[in-house]
């Protein structure tokens, strides 16, 4: 994976507010030293926002934050910086060195990713999914995939959301790149859902539609059928 993704500027020119399903469950997550366990809601490799699975913490803005970040068979440890802070959730800015990166580059390869990711829209996890959407892959924080169907249920629409940054088509409108502004979690009486803020690139960023593209390429067929891999390669110009 390249790690300049998260730090590719752009001019944006717009932001939208989209409700996307949420999983109720996350197998990334970061132990403290304290052994106090917070799942990871976001990682980049500049990176990540962590919320507490239970009870409330007492860090605050400034202070060091050191533990291991756990996923399937993967373990980095990591001593970051609180860069914001509220009573369950926290964003901490990991250090820029070469042995924090190179373990970093292997957590969030993309090998490892597409390894770990999950067909949520079968029927085995039991979630009610919202209408037209036919296929969802989740791989905890880092990737998100999400196609939608027309009525007639030909596809109409995926995004792929890269961590901090997302790509999608829509049929009619093209490809377009952006990147996550924000992201917050919301209860409603049918599903969990996340409400994120898109903000959308000026100009379509090639390094974002090549990674898009190298994950879409790489997912196995036991997960999405060849002719959706095919289908969706084709329209991020492979």
């Amino acid at each position: 994976m390249e790690r300049h993704l998260n730090l590719v500027k752009s001019d944006f020119v717009a932001d939208e507010k989209r409700k996307l399903p949420r999983f109720p469950f996350c197998y990334l997550v970061f132990k403290s030293k304290s052994n106090r366990v917070f799942e990871i809601k976001d990682i980049s490799f500049s990176g990540m926002q962590i919320a507490l699975k239970s009870g409330e913490h007492n860090y605050k803005v400034g202070d060091t934050l050191g533990g291991d970040i756990h996923w399937a068979n993967s373990q980095v440890n990591i001593l970051g910086k609180v860069v914001w802070a509220n009573s369950l959730n926290l964003g901490v800015e990991f250090p820029k060195t070469t042995k924090v990166l190179d373990s970093l580059d292997q957590l969030l390869s993309i090998q490892n990713i597409v390894t770990n990711l999950k067909p949520l829209h079968r029927e085995e996890f039991g979630l009610e999914l919202p209408a037209n959407l036919k296929y969802w892959l989740r791989a905890d924080g880092p990737i998100e995939l999400f196609i939608w169907k027309h009525a007639d249920g030909e596809l109409s629409r995926f995004q792929l959301i890269l961590m901090e940054n997302f790509v999608e088509w829509q049929d009619g409108k093209g490809v377009c790149s952006g990147r996550t502004k924000s992201k917050r979690s919301l209860e409603t009486p049918l599903l969990s859902e996340d409400e994120f803020i898109f903000e959308f690139d000026q100009q379509i960023d090639i390094n974002k539609i090549q990674f898009a593209r190298s994950v879409i390429t790489n997912i196995a067929e036991d997960l999405l059928p060849k002719s959706v891999i095919n289908f969706l390669s084709l329209k991020l110009g492979n």
